[in-house]
């Protein structure tokens, strides 16, 4: 019988547990601000930790060790980890247990910001590989073969490769032939696949730890019924050094992980389970009849999947033919209550869930609304080109080790051309830093940070009145 061991186990706690003389400071909700106890009180008696019968997720031997064997067995894997800090901790744990200091290490270029945050902790030397552009949508996909061959040839003792598959808009490739090449050279292959959750579903992607990936990680709460925060680390290699992986987890995860967050990834998974083909396909139709139904109306399009990729069913990006920004797009949807996963320059992302959407008649009359409100902005005439660098493969100007002993001066963006990042600045969502740290910022970089904030993108590491952080290394 199909079941949810841990989440049972907190259910038994709860019936027997009279009183709570141990942390968290709540008491099993007893002791809770008056007017959002009615609210939280469902929940509080499972916001535990580690007692009798509950196991620890730092030292497995009970309920999370079944649980996490019955994720790996569900994902035809070696072994897999709950996170609970999100795959921001996964892709630190990852990196921490497959490289050493100043370790030459491919690296996607569009990577998240956790993984170039993660390369810091690891004092490794990255080599950034940049990205086919998707020419309609405007935004980086996957590394071609041909870049990744250029990298190895000029640096033979690469060590590994991090890749972003999916990419943030759902579109995957397969890494299968550049895992081969990585694995030639004796390298690690890691990918964050935070997007990924759901793939290996009838019809889905099949995710890369299938496809020669040794470690992925997959954040359960994006696409799944798992709360914030919640994530799965999959092994599928012996290339993995597991006890440096469990150390590494110990360094980068809270000394008290949340009991309702491994619960909601218990139960993810056993939703997972318990999907039928009837129920996949209920999925898959109604992601190709919304697609269908935003592609019919007049001044919006559906951005489709390029050669030699494969799209997400759940991951929606739409583009309007007018010269409005996805930022303005964007409010014009939640105007009408209509909330998305992200907006750039000239799109909007929709990630549709893993289920039925609701009220569906009354979202296809929001959506006619808004499409009816665009006649009033004029034409696009023509699609923007990227201002992104063209270099296939580059690396930081400082290592690591050297910006650790530079003072960091603050300084217009506009001024700093030919300076080096002290802090990355980051468009926020989706999080893949324009300028990495120890970059050298280019004409080009400040050229595409002013459309974009002209746009009304967000960013991270700098403030309104355009100041960042460079290294003052005269």
């Amino acid at each position: 019988m199909k079941h949810a061991p841990l989440y049972e186990a907190l259910i038994n706690h709860s019936h027997t547990n009279k009183w709570s003389f141990h942390v968290p400071g709540h008491k099993n909700g007893h002791i809770f601000e008056e007017r959002a106890k009615a609210t939280f009180q469902s929940v509080l008696p499972f916001d535990v930790t580690e007692l009798s019968g509950l196991d620890d997720l730092h030292h497995p031997e009970g309920v999370i060790l079944e649980t996490q064997q019955l994720l790996a067995d569900y994902y035809r894997v070696k072994q897999s980890f709950f996170l609970v800090n999100g795959s921001t901790c996964g892709n630190h744990a990852m990196i921490l247990s497959s490289f050493n200091d100043e370790d030459i290490v491919l690296v996607q270029r569009n990577c998240h910001k956790s993984v170039l945050n993660g390369l810091e902790l690891a004092g490794v030397t990255p080599v950034f590989l940049h990205t086919e552009m998707d020419e309609e949508g405007g935004y980086p996909l996957g590394v071609h073969l041909q870049t990744v061959k250029e990298a190895v040839e000029r640096y033979p003792h690469v060590k590994g490769i991090i890749l972003t598959n999916p990419t943030y808009y759902g579109m995957q490739q397969d890494i299968q032939d550049i895992a081969d090449l990585i694995h030639s050279v004796g390298g690690i292959v890691l990918v964050d696949e935070a997007h990924g959750a759901h793939f290996g579903l009838k019809d889905m992607p099949i995710s890369s730890i299938h496809k020669g990936a040794d470690m992925v990680v997959q954040s359960a709460h994006k696409t799944l019924p798992a709360l914030t925060m919640g994530a799965y680390l999959h092994v599928n290699s012996e290339r993995v050094n597991i006890h440096r992986l469990k150390h590494a987890l110990q360094l980068v995860q809270s000394s008290s992980p949340s009991y309702l967050i491994m619960a909601s990834l218990d139960l993810s998974r056993l939703y997972l389970e318990n999907l039928s083909n009837d129920d996949i396909n209920r999925i898959l139709s109604q992601a190709e009849g919304m697609r269908k139904y935003i592609d019919s109306l007049p001044h919006l399009k559906v951005i489709k999947a390029p050669d030699r990729y494969q799209i997400d069913p759940l991951k929606i990006t739409v583009q309007s033919d007018r010269e409005l920004s996805g930022y303005e797009l964007q409010a014009l949807f939640e105007k009408e209550g209509l909330f998305t996963e992200l907006a750039d320059d000239r799109n909007v992302l929709f990630v549709l869930p893993l289920g039925t959407v609701n009220d569906s008649t009354d979202l296809q009359r929001v959506l006619k609304k808004v499409s009816d409100q665009l006649p009033r902005y004029n034409k696009r005439e023509q699609t923007e080109q990227s201002l992104t660098d063209v270099l296939q493969v580059s690396r930081l100007s400082l290592s690591y080790r050297e910006m650790r002993g530079l003072q960091a001066k603050s300084q217009s963006m506009m001024d700093s051309e030919g300076q080096i990042a002290a802090e990355a600045v980051i468009p926020y969502p989706p999080g893949i830093p324009l300028v990495a740290k120890g970059e050298q910022i280019t004409s080009k970089h400040i050229d595409e940070y002013s459309l974009l904030k002209k746009k009304g993108a967000r960013f991270q590491g700098i403030t309104e009145d355009h100041l960042i952080y460079v290294f003052d290394h005269r």
